[in-house]
């Protein structure tokens, strides 16, 4: 009986072991990513960078977000406020508008603890829609 455990061991320590080295021959013959990528379309529009980049520090149950934009559109920014206390009244800012390269500094506070905070990004100039052409 202790042989056929001993030989059990055994078989599945080799049948672990052919299998390894099967996968690490697959692995080794997948070949290499292509060093150049293939010419594709450019795409029909990217997407304009936008966005302030904007900072939330909480001290006690304040909360300031410092927001600074270094793209070329306005961004309309918005403070939202999470309390930790049930009965304590969550807050969202007034919406800011920080222009380009500009800084904006927008605050909020609970009466008690802060849960979480964050910023919200909206463009304040959209792109304009294009006008129909009459024809006469």
């Amino acid at each position: 009986m202790r042989a056929i455990r001993h030989g059990f061991g055994a078989f599945a320590s080799v049948a672990v072991l052919l299998t390894g080295i099967a996968v690490a021959a697959e692995v080794r013959a997948a070949p290499a990513p292509a060093e150049e990528l293939p010419a594709a379309a450019p795409a029909a529009e990217e997407p304009e960078n936008f966005g302030a980049s904007c900072r939330t520090v909480v001290q006690g149950s304040r909360v300031t977000a410092h927001c600074q934009n270094p793209y070329p559109r306005t961004d309309r920014v918005r403070l939202h406020v999470e309390c930790d206390r049930w009965w304590d009244i969550d807050t969202d800012s007034a919406p800011v508008d920080v222009g380009p390269a500009d800084y904006a500094q927008v605050t909020g506070r609970c009466w008690k603890e802060v849960r979480s905070a964050w910023v919200t990004h909206q463009p304040a100039d959209p792109d304009p829609e294009p006008t129909a052409v009459r024809g006469s």
